[in-house]
């Protein structure tokens, strides 16, 4: 401790306002390079290309249609948000996402998944067949359409009961995510497979490169037509028929511009033998603690927020999807954190899982990226270098 006698002793000779200025100006010296490095560390996405706006189909005839152009709702909404800005008698309250053109819409993103994708589109589309429909009416294997009963409402598998919509039908967009192996040729072909009108349901999407699971997520749902949108992961590991459960939970705590999430849960099974991973319990765990420390109260209280199955009502998602920046795996949090800011309601509904062969998650690796982008995330967040504007 002798080299601190010396230091103490040229201080005394310093007057106390310059030591005052000096740690002041260290400290401003600091926070101006935090604040200068998040601009840096927080991801920042690209805009689409021309070509990502585009989709391929199979029609009627079998053949793979040419790039069509994709609708996209924000594009309007953007327009109309900007009209309301430049007009005084157009409240920007007032402007709204265009009416749905079919019940439920799902993306799929997709990286390299051509082993995996067949299987979880065939349980998807059997269940959206049956539930909502689609343009043409669903024929039993002895030609009698298939009934089902809704309430006081009995009807048939191309329509869902007037009670629960204005609008039928179902489409499923798979977003390939900069894939290099057969995945968009495993979803055309699928469709192919599935004949009818019910192939024009399906829509391939192509981005450039991979973006990340958060970026085809979000390019999707740019795009969708539904009344509810819902993502899933191309693994087929959510049980596809808890889908109801999700829309039912929405519909229960819809606020008066008809806005709700509905979120998957696995934190039912934690634990369990579903789960059987020492590594992947504990992780989950440790997350959710830090999802409690970072995370504003509404989503902290949820117990999984990294179920790759959640759903949303159309109104909804002007408050979401235009402000997401989050392109990797901790972009749930993100959705729900907006979905907290805007004051939308959120539902937590246990769904099934299970393991899948294949994932491409690294449990331990990709759980500390998470805790990154987390922490990034809330600082870029909380001082304002995102903003809602």
């Amino acid at each position: 401790m002798e080299y601190v006698k010396p230091v103490l002793a040229a201080s005394q000779g310093v007057p106390l306002l310059l030591v005052v200025i000096l740690a002041s100006s260290t400290l401003i010296g600091f926070a101006l390079l935090f604040y200068l490095g998040l601009f840096i560390v927080a991801p920042i996405p690209r805009p689409p290309l021309l070509s990502e706006k585009t989709y391929r189909v199979i029609e009627p005839d079998g053949q793979t249609s040419a790039d069509k152009q994709l609708p996209c709702w924000q594009e309007k909404f953007d327009a109309q948000r900007e009209a309301a800005r430049t007009k005084r008698n157009l409240s920007e309250n007032e402007t709204k996402v265009e009416d749905p053109e079919v019940f439920m819409s799902l993306v799929v993103p997709a990286f390299n998944e051509e082993e995996r994708l067949g299987v979880m589109l065939a349980e998807a589309t059997e269940f959206l067949q049956r539930e909502y429909g689609s343009q043409t009416p669903s024929i039993q294997a002895n030609g009698n359409r298939a009934k089902r009963k809704s309430g006081k409402h009995e009807i048939s598998n191309d329509h869902v009961s007037p009670r629960t919509t204005s609008c039928r039908g179902w489409e499923v967009l798979v977003v390939s995510d900069g894939s290099t192996d057969k995945t968009i040729d495993t979803a055309l072909d699928f469709a192919r497979n599935l004949g009818g009108n019910a192939a024009s349901c399906i829509r391939v999407v192509q981005l450039h490169e991979n973006r990340g699971k958060g970026g085809a997520v979000t390019h999707g749902m740019r795009h969708v037509r539904g009344q509810y949108a819902i993502f899933a992961d191309a693994d087929g590991a959510s049980r596809f028929s808890d889908l109801g459960k999700l829309v039912e939970a929405s519909k229960k705590i819809e606020d008066a511009q008809g806005r709700a999430v509905a979120v998957g849960s696995r934190a039912h099974l934690v634990g369990s033998e579903a789960v059987r991973s020492f590594l992947r319990n504990f992780l989950m765990h440790s997350f959710h603690l830090l999802l409690r420390i970072l995370t504003p109260p509404a989503t902290a209280a949820i117990g999984d927020t990294q179920c790759g199955f959640k759903l949303f009502s159309r109104p909804s998602l002007p408050y979401i999807i235009p402000y997401m920046h989050s392109e990797g795996w901790i972009f749930d949090v993100e959705m729900l954190m907006l979905a907290e800011l805007a004051g939308i309601p959120v539902a937590e509904v246990p769904v099934g899982w299970h393991e899948v062969k294949g994932s491409k998650l690294n449990v331990l690796w990709d759980s500390l990226g998470m805790a990154w982008g987390l922490a990034v995330l809330r600082a870029a967040w909380g001082l304002g270098v995102y903003r809602r504007s």
